[in-house]
């Protein structure tokens, strides 16, 4: 089990989250941060935790993300941000939920927030992530990944390492699940807690570029990947793969 953190510039929110990892009741195999240009000690405090650091010079959430899982040595790559707190058990709960769903390529988890108004809170999360869900849907007809809280085989990761657009301009996690969701099941692995900052909503300015990054992501896959398009092929491959398994049972 391999954690992949890109960060720049969140050294504070990094220590806790290498903090809640040293906590898991199944201890990953190795964690990488992937420093993205950080002028603050976004590294150091990776170091001191014992984190594996690996510089990125690339600007970009999408290529310091495929930057640390490409160094990563895990059969199983977890992914979550700088500012994210995983329950206790995550890395147990992903772990388990693999060997269940040997089929399954990626799990994605939910998220709730850990700071700003405390009863705005779980509001506030489900209307995102509902939001989040349903549009991302729409667009690639079946689950999304969310990037705070996601994990697939390293295997599925080589098989789509070429396919993936590594331009700061897109969502990493959306751009992934385009790719991994054509030719993998993505489950949704309910059990995997994970705490997240509200800091989107703060700044009504980064919620705008995360909604045009959302767009971009969306429309730079046409016309391949236009919804009506997608929706058939992904129906032609499921009818594939379930005959391939009828004629194994």
């Amino acid at each position: 089990m391999s954690v992949v953190i890109p960060v720049k510039d969140d050294a504070a929110p990094l220590r806790r989250c290498l903090r809640a990892l040293t906590l898991q009741t199944r201890a990953p195999d190795e964690v990488i941060v992937v420093d993205n240009g950080s002028s603050d000690d976004s590294a150091a405090v990776a170091r001191e935790a014992g984190a594996r650091v690996i510089p990125c010079e690339r600007p970009g959430i999408p290529a310091a993300s495929a930057c640390g899982y490409d160094a990563a040595t895990g059969d199983i790559v977890l992914r979550l941000d700088a500012d994210s707190l995983p329950a206790i058990t995550w890395v147990q709960t992903m772990t388990a939920a693999f060997e269940r769903r040997p089929h399954v390529g990626a799990f994605t988890g939910g998220a709730r927030f850990v700071d700003g108004p405390r009863r705005l809170r779980a509001p506030l999360a489900a209307v995102y992530l509902g939001a989040y869900t349903a549009v991302s849907y729409t667009a690639l007809g079946h689950l999304p990944l969310y990037g705070s809280n996601l994990a697939f085989r390293r295997d599925v990761w080589r098989r789509i390492r070429g396919k993936v657009h590594l331009s700061p301009g897109v969502h990493d996690d959306f751009d992934l699940a385009f790719h991994v969701g054509l030719r993998y099941p993505i489950g949704y692995a309910r059990h995997a807690a994970m705490g997240v900052s509200m800091r989107p909503f703060g700044d009504p300015r980064a919620f705008a570029v995360r909604t045009i990054r959302g767009v971009r992501t969306v429309v730079v896959h046409w016309p391949q990947d236009f919804p009506p398009v997608r929706w058939v092929h992904l129906l032609m491959r499921r009818a594939l793969q379930w005959a391939e398994a009828g004629r194994r049972a």
